[in-house]
């Protein structure tokens, strides 16, 4: 999962582009890049790290120009390393930057087109290049010295006929504008906003509305599912659907874990739907355990807690905040490598001791993955002094990998893959466990019936994958990079490249 803005404004936009990232700072720890222009020329930062620590006081005054994109990131399928860090740029047709959020399901078919039938040349394992790549293509193909707003949607039209998968983009085109596109199943989301100045009006489109919010943007409405915005250099908007078929399906999980509760994700609101999770989940707790013996309630903070608090508050129970988290440790979901998830979640949490002892305590957590957080975080209860410890998840058991951009490993690492609610129970050292039903999860999002939301995408849950091309060698395939034993060889061997260059 990745976090991408643009702004085209009518004075310098680096401030801006930092401070929206730094808001979605959640959806990518693994390192941040912008890249901006001014007079036709391109100026770039791109690292390693957290927004705060990429971008210096010298690296920001070289950040010149009225428009401009930006991107925070972690890795699936690639490595964590620094050259796979975006935006991307590639100097024909044009000059066109890219910054992508999610994961292109026949990348391997596409980089292979492209090295054939395109000529063009790929140098990273990053699908968001090779998107670029296709798309750079799409337009160069018109042969055309200049393009306007129905070319540059030509050619996001044949790039969706292309790509396959989960996808929000944010382009630059030098001397032209920004373009910004959405998967034809909407899975990953996009936003747009405005504000009008003097000069004239502003524009940005972000992964979430929390950054258009934050930049005192106005929220004018989400990229709908196949579409295409393109925003020219004197700021005037032009749309247009772009897919055959479009059928909105957002991923569910960003309501469930990735997006901020201040987030209004196509038209729904992320808080309410944490709510409602919490509403549903403590009427199955009374449904399946009506002589419940639970003294608190305890969220593991901080996605869990809007649920958890609903749910305190349906069941009558006492709700405290029963771990105290260390803010300069990253979300462990998100940590590359199964041992740094491990070391991290000591680190990240501290129990308040006084709220445990003697108590029968129910933990609640907004999903359960790995299983390995949740483990570590019921045996620090159990230190504590917790008489008993329950274990309830806001979501449905994660038994399939992701295969959208958000990274969830292989079948075999999930904990939920092939075990039933008791064993997940006993592997995780709950002595009971509650897990939302999907149904109910569906409705808590949903809750009324949307006028643009048709269907999520409920994959990792139930196996069925909206694209409609993922079958088990696709499976296996991504098995084969995602795990966690696939990611420490490709850091390995990275490292060694860089030391063999050191040593030159």
């Amino acid at each position: 999962m990745c976090g991408i803005i643009g702004i085209v404004g009518r004075g310098p936009v680096n401030q801006a582009i930092y401070d929206g990232l730094t808001v979605l700072q959640h959806r990518g720890q693994d390192a941040a890049g912008i890249m901006t222009c001014d007079d036709n020329r391109l100026y770039l930062r791109k690292d390693n790290g957290l927004v705060k620590d990429v971008f210096r006081t010298r690296h920001m005054i070289r950040l010149q120009g009225n428009i401009g994109i930006g991107h925070v990131r972690y890795p699936t399928a690639g490595c964590s390393s620094s050259a796979e860090a975006q935006p991307f740029y590639v100097n024909s047709p044009y000059g066109v930057a890219l910054a992508h959020n999610g994961n292109l399901t026949n990348a391997d078919i596409l980089m292979e087109d492209l090295f054939r039938e395109d000529l063009r040349h790929i140098n990273t394992s990053s699908d968001s290049e090779i998107l670029l790549n296709v798309f750079a293509h799409e337009l160069a193909r018109q042969g055309k010295y200049r393009v306007d707003e129905n070319d540059i949607f030509d050619a996001v039209s044949r790039v969706h006929k292309r790509i396959r998968g989960g996808y929000g983009v944010v382009s630059m085109l030098i001397g032209y504008g920004i373009v910004a596109f959405r998967d034809p199943n909407g899975i990953r989301p996009l936003v747009i906003g405005k504000r009008s100045t003097a000069e004239g009006d502003e524009w940005v489109v972000a992964s979430e509305s929390v950054a258009i919010d934050a930049l005192g943007f106005e929220r004018v409405r989400d990229v709908a599912p196949g579409e295409a915005v393109f925003i020219d250099m004197a700021g005037h908007f032009h749309s247009r659907q772009c897919a055959e078929n479009p059928q909105h399906s957002p991923c569910i999980f960003e309501y469930v874990y990735f997006a901020r509760p201040d987030s209004i994700i196509d038209g729904i609101s992320v808080y309410k739907a944490r709510l409602r999770m919490g509403e549903t989940l403590a009427k199955k707790i009374e449904r399946v355990f009506p002589d419940h013996d639970i003294d608190v309630v305890i969220p593991i903070p901080d996605t869990s807690r809007t649920s958890a608090m609903q749910l305190a508050n349906e069941l009558g129970i006492l709700y405290r905040e029963g771990f105290i988290k260390n803010r300069y440790i990253g979300r462990t979901f998100i940590m590359p490598g199964q041992q740094q998830r491990k070391k991290s979640v000591r680190q990240k949490l501290n129990p308040i001791e006084l709220e445990f002892r003697g108590k029968n305590v129910l933990l609640v957590d907004d999903s359960i993955v790995r299983g390995t957080t949740s483990q570590q975080i019921i045996q620090m209860a159990r230190d504590a002094g917790a008489s008993k410890v329950y274990f309830a998840s806001a979501a449905p058991p994660v038994r399939y990998p992701n295969v959208y951009g958000i990274d969830m490993p292989s079948k075999e690492e999930l904990i939920g893959h092939g075990r039933d609610e008791t064993q997940i129970a006993e592997e995780i050292g709950a002595d009971r466990l509650f897990y939302q039903d999907l149904d109910d999860l569906i409705k808590a999002v949903l809750y009324k019936k949307s006028k643009m939301v048709t269907r999520f995408d409920t994959s990792v849950f139930n196996g069925e994958y909206v694209t409609g091309d993922v079958d088990e060698a696709y499976l296996r395939r991504l098995e084969e990079s995602r795990s966690d034993s696939a990611k420490l060889e490709r850091d390995q061997r990275e490292s060694s490249v860089i030391d063999l260059h050191n040593s030159n």
